[in-house]
C-alpha cells in the first residue's frame, strides 16, 4: 500500500478575468495525498475554449 499519492482532480469553476469577464472553467487541481487526506495543492490550472493550458493566477475566484 502507498502511503503517498498525487491525484488529478478536475471541476467546473466560475472565475473572472479582467479581459474577457466571468467565465465558467474546467480547472483540474494536482493534489498530495498522505493516507487518504489531501496535504498540499501541487498545481493547479485552466483549459481556455481554444485548447490552451493556463495557470490560475491571472484569474481570480469569482464568488
Amino acid at each position: 500500500m502507498r502511503i503517498i499519492k498525487i491525484k488529478r482532480k478536475t471541476k467546473t469553476e466560475k472565475r473572472y478575468s479582467q479581459k474577457m469577464g466571468e467565465l465558467t472553467t474546467k480547472v483540474t487541481y494536482i493534489k498530495r495525498y498522505l493516507l487518504g487526506l489531501p496535504i498540499k495543492t501541487l498545481y493547479k490550472y485552466r483549459e481556455t475554449y481554444y485548447g490552451e493550458v493556463k495557470d490560475c493566477d491571472d484569474c481570480i475566484l469569482y464568488v
